[in-house]
Order: structure tokens, then C-alpha cells, then sequence
């Protein structure tokens, strides 16, 4: 279940601006829906999550610059939204 998952998600495309990007959006999506079945409630709970799994996580995605923190699923949100960087 876990490589469907992240097979759907490497489809997405990413409309962040690359040079803002700290965090793959693979990595912060597969993160955040873990986090959500494992019944976290925020994003505080999803970098909780993040943090608590980070071996587990290591193991099948790539988190260049480790557990994104709890402002980033946040400000990744609208990304694409304004139209521009």
C-alpha cells in the first residue's frame, strides 16, 4: 500500500518556486498522510509524526533535509495559488 501511495504522489506535479523548496513534496505528502492515520490532528502532529518515524521514513523516501518542521506542510498548502514566486 505504502509504494501505491507514493507512486500517486510522485505524479503530482510540485508548483512551488524550486529555489524556496527545503522539502520534496513527495516527502511532505506521504509524511502527512502517515501522520493522519496514525491520528495526527495538526500540523504540529504531523512534524511530531515526522519526527518520532524519522528512521522508519528513511527507509523509503529520501528527506534531503530531514523532517520538514511544522511550518512547512503549512506554507505549502497554496503554493501554486498566486501565480508566481
Amino acid at each position: 500500500m505504502l509504494e501505491a501511495l507514493i507512486s500517486a504522489f510522485e505524479t503530482i506535479e510540485d508548483p512551488r518556486c524550486e529555489w524556496k523548496v527545503e522539502h520534496r513534496l513527495l516527502d511532505i505528502l506521504v509524511i502527512a498522510v502517515c501522520a493522519a492515520l496514525g491520528e495526527a490532528e495538526s500540523f504540529e502532529g504531523i512534524a511530531l509524526y515526522g519526527r518520532c518515524k524519522r528512521r522508519w521514513l528513511e527507509g523509503f523516501l529520501e528527506l534531503p533535509n530531514g523532517i520538514p518542521s511544522h511550518d512547512t506542510p503549512r506554507s505549502s498548502r497554496g503554493a501554486g495559488s498566486s501565480g508566481g514566486c
